[in-house]
């Protein structure tokens, strides 16, 4: 079942850069296209005229062309009539579910045609763009439109749209058709009958409704629906594995709000006509799962009765439907007392239909992610995960020279081979080094090359003599082994600086993460939150003299007796010996009892911050000719006829970058740090941003990883964003000038903003008056400011100005980033080029980057009040913990938040479970979640946004840190079995408190002061004071707060529990979930608690493969693999044999993929594919349970 190169390029028809445009309005090289707004409008006529509506003549661009197709238009329209009742193939199988599904109700629903029996038509929007435009009035002097649902605004660099309400909430909202699949007790049941008629009244909005926005101004203004295609991800491809899947959703919108297609395509792509052959995915049978969903937008059932949906009076109704509200005392009672809801149907086949009574635009984002999830779950193989994610990669300012030391880069990689590997991609320059075609400032160069800032050079040997080239900024330099260096100009000073990158990337992945728990800030540049200043000193000859007693001192007794004979380096090394690295330097010049005499310890505690400072800075730019006068190069000016105290090095101002960790409590100030003098900023790209498809597979069958990287796991998991925008609260950018990638995004073309303020002429041209709110935002918005004053915008927004919603500005700004990886494509071609080059690839192969290490998120809060309710706390974690899989799944099953911006209140979100916005029992996403980390071997590791303790307020600031700590760490060093071994995680212990047994072994463990000086040293001066001791022991702050913390978590985790008894979700938990649940809910499981051997022992990869309950996970794959390749090559043969279709047959090379789908039936009805599927995910039995005989079970009896 192996992948083709074919496959591989036929899956990629909307990346082509014909079609990218098409799809998703973005070019190839990342940019948006400036829209033809005149052809587009000439387009939207003709496909009007066509659908059947008058369109007056004061809106045709070219008379011409419509008078001419006139008959055409009109043909095709009695075309359509005769086709009543015909669907397109996507909706066909939806109305074929409808139809079953509501067989023996009484009701009949039928979807929206292209025009049908009552005359109604129903306008499909093809091609991306087009919904943008039906947006607004067809005027070129109105920029704005409002009815009850939305108002939406013309800017000068794209759109605003301001929905009814600016955030989801997530009380009550969640209904579920009592049919199909069992109703999670989190949902609330809905009669078949009742969702029926919702689905019905849905389909036909009021006329004002209807009303296309582009059309207001008509005399007679079209009403109609309005309908999308898109296909979303579900699986990532797997090279030379697995072909990547996706599934088909279609969106029908009233004609009034239409935004919300726009919004929709702009994040899943445009998937064009659901009536072209080419756009039928029972035809894509390599990449269709099989599955069908459909989201109905209808806001105005808020408006309908209880009793006209067919809910019973409440004499006649049963407890549940009493307790739920599911029944009505007063006939006037409106459906969910008139508040917003979603109610959806589905079955065990992947068909999912949804009714949003909400055009609030992440509902229509989160259901398109609830189908993905669903599909995930019934597909196989694949998981849906609520996460973030990066690739980074280690970078350091170098100074001013740069040559191969073997001790920092792989020296084993020839000029040869690089261009051996690289082939027809790079041009061969005769002076013996390469350029690349693509992006032509990326130079390969020779393994002997050598950088040297002073002469602006690049230099290496080559046919007999010394060549040279000059280095220039905006270039990228490789060496053969994949190792970039660039000129870089300082963002502070008037210096440059070569700046080296490593070949080998670290991919963060942050699932589970729950709202405000910092999924979008670990792939954000760190550059944001770096502040530069001078060094100061203060009496010069004093400090000048302290700084050269710490270099010349004689450290050769500052280890204890047992460390100094475990030492492999000699410990009298001097300070700035070459064979002393600056980390050790840190670290020597930092106190640990454990490691360190008393009387070191007692002598570094003594030195002031500023000193250590000076001395890291010395070692770091101290140069061997030099010849150990450093002094001299170290100097201030002369100020009112006495030393001054700014610190120069060769009479360069010496400038210090300082990282922003938090705020104080009481003032609101950062917490600012030095960093260390070659620290730089990690590379990054951007791998997810909330919505991941993701596959877990044998390390073996991911080709071309490097030596040593990936050892510790024997499965691995690829993971793909799903989306082309990225819907991004920016909280920071209310500060100009912090937000820097907001206030690029927001200044750039394509925009799509939403919960922004309109800000009309006289507004912005206040905002570029106020020097002390302009003057901080960065050129971008500047330049956006300016332009809108002075092209005179009708209306335009700004980064730092929200939407003001109930009388102040709202905390859930939004807009539409296009991806990062997208809009910038060359840093994920660098990216890959890099690692290409390390682990020698050819340019033919595909690079992989498998995730590296597991680092989930959570929202933590300090004791609060909300809306007069006392809040508990949430802070008990520090920064970084480490949870073992018992534990870890009891957090993820509860997955308990804080206050979020994105939402209406605190609880337990689901970020994993993805409760509330599951569509089935938790069980199937727990049970794949489990399976993955037991076969992968990833440590379970989280990081804390918001509060530690409630001293420490952090925001998302380590969420930031962690790519920067876990790409500077070796592999082995990742792993939690080597942190606990050395101290760096420690584990965290019940105790009692008022009487009480505080349960807090649940946290897990949690970083140490050894943790915070080994990989904090990586990146701070002086790294203890980051983290300091109450924050790593949130206990120290307030204890009462602290016990108050665990037992809301422990209760919360708790009643998160019981639901799986309350709803019998339990017997579709595996084995090892079941022990999980059974230990939040109860304590134990049959009389053993969690820290049994025996129990712990179940969560092992060997008692995972040998279970019968996951060779039963392959069986069902299996099965249902068998089942869908049946139904492909029907689907096939009957195209085929459709008469008329032989040029499309011919066309989609129908005959070719039907052979290629009997051939890969043979393989996997047989043995062999059962083997093939050892080390996946499988498949769950979504509620068909486990086999009650399971050898897990039995042990445990």
């Amino acid at each position: 079942m192996a992948e083709t190169k074919k496959d591989t390029l036929s899956k990629r028809w909307y990346l082509q850069d014909e079609n990218r445009v098409r799809y998703a309005g973005i070019a190839a090289d990342g940019t948006i296209p400036e829209i033809d707004r005149e052809a587009l409008h000439q387009l939207i006529s003709v496909k009007l005229a066509a659908t059947g509506f008058e369109v007056p003549e004061t809106s045709m661009r070219d008379e011409g062309v419509m008078k001419l197709a006139s008959d055409l238009f009109r043909q095709y329209a009695e075309q359509s009539r005769l086709l009543t009742g015909h669907l397109a193939p996507v909706d066909q199988r939806i109305q074929d579910f409808i139809d079953m599904a509501l067989e023996g109700t009484g009701e009949k629903v039928t979807l929206p045609e292209h025009h049908d029996a009552a005359g109604e038509r129903i306008l499909n929007v093809d091609r991306y763009g087009i919904a943008r435009e039906l947006s607004l009035p067809d005027h070129t002097s109105i920029d704005e439109y409002h009815n009850e649902q939305i108002s939406s605004y013309r800017l000068r660099n794209g759109i605003l749209h301001n929905p009814l309400n600016d955030r989801r909430t997530t009380k009550g909202v969640f209904h579920v058709a009592d049919w199909g699949l069992p109703i999670p007790a989190d949902k609330i049941a809905v009669p078949l009958v009742t969702y029926a008629r919702l689905l019905k009244a849905a389909f036909n909005p009021p006329p004002d409704l209807k009303v296309l926005p582009y059309t207001s101004t008509w005399a007679d203004p079209v009403d109609t629906m309005v309908s999308l295609l898109v296909r979303p991800l579900v699986m990532p491809e797997v090279p030379g594995v697995m072909p990547e899947k996706r599934l088909e959703v279609r969106y029908f919108v009233p004609g009034g709000c239409v935004a919300n297609i726009d919004f929709v395509e702009s994040i899943f792509g445009n998937g064009g006509d659901p009536h072209l052959p080419e756009n039928d995915s029972a035809l894509d049978v390599e990449h269709w799962t099989g599955t069908t969903g459909c989201v109905v937008l209808a806001p105005h059932l808020r408006t309908l009765r209880k009793k006209d949906v067919g809910l019973p009076h409440i004499s006649e109704a049963t407890e549940a439907q009493k307790a739920t509200g599911m029944c009505w005392t007063n006939e006037f009672e409106l459906y969910n007392k008139g508040s917003p809801f979603k109610i959806t149907m589905r079955d065990k086949s992947g068909i999912m239909i949804t009714i949003l009574a909400d055009n609030y635009f992440g509902y229509c984002k989160k259901e398109c992610k609830t189908q993905i999830g669903l599909t995930a779950n019934v597909f196989g193989l694949a998981e849906e995960e609520h996460a973030g994610g990066a690739l980074a990669f280690k970078t350091y300012s170098l100074g001013s020279h740069f040559y191969p030391d073997s001790r920092f880069i792989d020296t084993d990689h020839r000029f040869a081979d690089a261009v051996k590997l690289l082939g027809d991609t790079i041009t061969i320059h005769k002076d013996g080094y390469a350029t690349d075609k693509q992006y032509r400032n990326i130079y390969i160069l020779p393994e002997d090359m050598q950088m040297d800032l002073n002469s602006q050079t690049a230099s290496w040997h080559w046919g007999g003599g010394q060549k040279s080239i000059r280095i220039l900024p905006g270039h990228i330099y490789l060496h053969p082994s994949g190792y970039k260096i660039r000129l870089l100009k300082h963002a502070k000073a008037p210096t440059f600086r070569l700046i080296g990158t490593g070949p080998e990337g670290t991919y963060c992945h942050k699932p589970s993460t729950v709202s405000g728990g910092g999924k979008s800030e670990i792939s954000k540049s760190l550059n944001d939150a770096v502040i530069y200043g001078p060094l100061y000193i203060g009496d010069y000859e004093k400090d000048m003299d302290y700084v050269k007693e710490i270099i010349e001192r004689d450290y050769s007794n500052c280890f204890t007796p047992e460390h100094a004979k475990a030492q492999e380096r000699d410990p009298s090394r001097p300070i700035l010996s070459p064979d002393r690295s600056l980390g050790s330097v840190i670290n020597l010049l930092a106190s640990d009892e454990e490691l360190y005499s008393e009387e070191h310890n007692d002598y570094v505690s003594k030195i002031p911050n500023h000193i250590r400072a000076i001395v890291f800075a010395v070692k770091r730019l101290a140069k061997p000719e030099w010849n150990g006068d450093w002094r001299s190069h170290f100097t201030v000016d002369e100020v009112n006829g006495a030393p001054g105290h700014e610190l120069k090095v060769d009479d360069r101002p010496l400038v210090g970058s300082f990282l922003r960790v938090g705020m104080d409590k009481n003032t609101g100030n950062w917490r600012t740090y030095k960093l260390r003098q070659d620290f730089i900023s990690a590379d990054k790209v951007q791998m997810e941003d909330d919505i991941t498809a993701s596959v877990v597979v044998p390390r073996e069958k991911i080709s071309g990883l490097p030596a040593g990287e990936y050892d510790a796991h024997p499965c691995l998991k690829l993971s793909q964003n799903c989306e082309w925008r990225l819907f991004q609260r920016p909280d920071d950018a209310i500060h100009p000038g912090y937000d820097k990638q907001t206030e690029w995004d927001m200044s750039s073309q394509g925009l799509l903003s939403c919960n922004f303020k309109p800000i009309y002429p006289e507004e912005m041209g206040d905002i570029r008056n106020q020097v002390n709110l302009y003057e901080f935002f960065t050129d971008d918005m500047k330049g956006h400011i300016n332009k809108c004053v002075d092209e005179k915008q009708a209306v335009s927004v700004c980064s730092a100005k929200p939407r003001i919603w109930e009388g102040k500005p709202t905390k859930n700004p939004r807009y539409l980033q296009l991806r990062p990886d997208i809009a910038k494509p060359q840093e994920k071609y660098l990216a890959q080029l890099g690692s290409r080059l390390y682990r020698k690839i050819a340019a033919t192969e595909p690079v992989n980057f498998p995730v590296a290490a597991v680092i989930g998120g959570r929202r933590n809060n300090p004791p609060d009040v909300l809306n007069g309710i006392n809040i508990r706390p949430l802070c008990v974690f520090n920064p970084i913990h480490y949870q073992e899989i018992p534990e870890l799944f009891m957090d993820y099953v509860c997955s308990v938040t804080g206050k979020s911006p994105s939402t209406t209140g605190a609880g337990s979100e689901g970020a994993l479970t993805k409760g509330p916005f599951n569509a089935i029992m938790a069980c199937a996403d727990l049970n794949n979640c489990m399976v993955s980390f037991i076969l992968t071997g990833y440590g379970g590791f989280s990081s804390a946004a918001g509060w530690i303790g409630p001293e420490f307020k952090v925001e998302h600031d380590i969420s930031m840190i962690i790519p920067e700590l876990w790409c500077r760490m070796r592999p082995e060093e990742r792993e939690p079995e080597y942190m606990i071994k050395h101290g760096l995680l420690e584990r965290v212990e019940d105790f009692e408190f008022e009487g009480r047994n505080i349960s807090a072994s649940r946290l897990g463990w949690r970083i140490t002061e050894k943790f915070v000086r080994k990989f904090l040293g990586r990146m701070f001066d002086n790294p203890s004071v980051v983290f300091p001791e109450k924050m790593l022991k949130p206990e120290l702050q307030d204890l009462a707060v602290y016990a108050d913390g665990v037992e809301n978590l422990a209760e919360a985790e708790n009643k998160s529990a019981q639901l799986y008894f309350k709803d019998g979700a339990i017997h579709d938990a595996s084995p090892p979930l079941k022990i999980v649940l059974h230990m939040m809910a109860y304590g134990h499981y049959k009389g053993k608690t969690i820290d049994d051997p025996e129990i712990r022992a179940q969560f092992t990869r060997e008692a995972l493969l040998e279970s019968d309950w996951y060779k039963q996970r392959l069986e069902i794959k299996q099965e249902r693999d068998v089942a869908l390749t049946q139904r492909h090559i029907k689907s096939l043969g009957d195209f085929l044999n459709k008469k008329g279709y032989e040029m499309e047959a011919k066309r989609l090379e129908i005959a070719d993929k039907l052979e290629k789908m009997k051939t890969d039936l043979e393989f996997i009805s047989s043995p062999d594919y059962i083997t093939f599927l050892e080390g996946t995910l499988g498949a769950d039995p979504v509620h068909g349970g486990f086999p009650v005989e399971d050898q897990t079970s039995q042990e445990l009896e």
